[in-house]
């Protein structure tokens, strides 16, 4: 029960991150990584902030993760992230070698929600790349969802 405990503690900091970038004028997306049970990094999405289209939670996330432990190599890392990373997240939590992802809302929610996802999922990239990370999905997803819908009701949002 302690593992499931930490899984919701973590999810529900990437949460809050990623209601601070909607209430920012951002978009609802955050990540936070994780190593040894101790929170390492917890961002929203920059994308809008930096004007770099690039700066996606999940990216951030690992940008601030590699230069505070001053690797490229971040095994034994989880990342909880309140979407299902898109292909290019993926890729990178990929090749930074995280050892699990657990996301709480999928891309078709992101598409929902007016964004221009790709629909290949991360199930279907392990696959493809031969990837052993660990994806779990679904994890506390109505309250992933409640990040769109505050999002969707500022007048002032904007989508990519």
């Amino acid at each position: 029960m302690a593992e499931q405990d930490d899984n919701t503690h973590f999810m529900r900091l990437a949460i809050a991150k990623a209601m601070e970038g909607v209430e920012a004028g951002g978009s609802p997306f955050g990540a936070c990584i994780v190593k040894d049970g101790e929170v390492v990094t917890c961002v929203h999405n920059v994308v809008w902030q930096t004007t770099d289209i690039t700066a996606h939670a999940e990216v951030h996330a690992i940008r601030e993760t590699c230069s505070e432990l001053g690797t490229i190599d971040l095994q034994g890392c989880a990342v909880y992230t309140t979407t299902e990373p898109c292909p290019m997240c993926f890729s990178a939590i990929h090749w930074a070698h995280c050892d699990r992802i657990v996301f709480g809302t999928s891309i078709a929610d992101a598409q929902a929600a007016g964004f221009r996802e790709l629909t290949i999922s991360n199930e279907q990239m392990k696959s493809l790349g031969g990837s052993d990370v660990v994806i779990e999905g679904g994890f506390l997803r109505k309250e992933c969802l409640a990040l769109f819908e505050a999002f969707n009701a500022r007048p002032d949002k904007a989508v990519y």
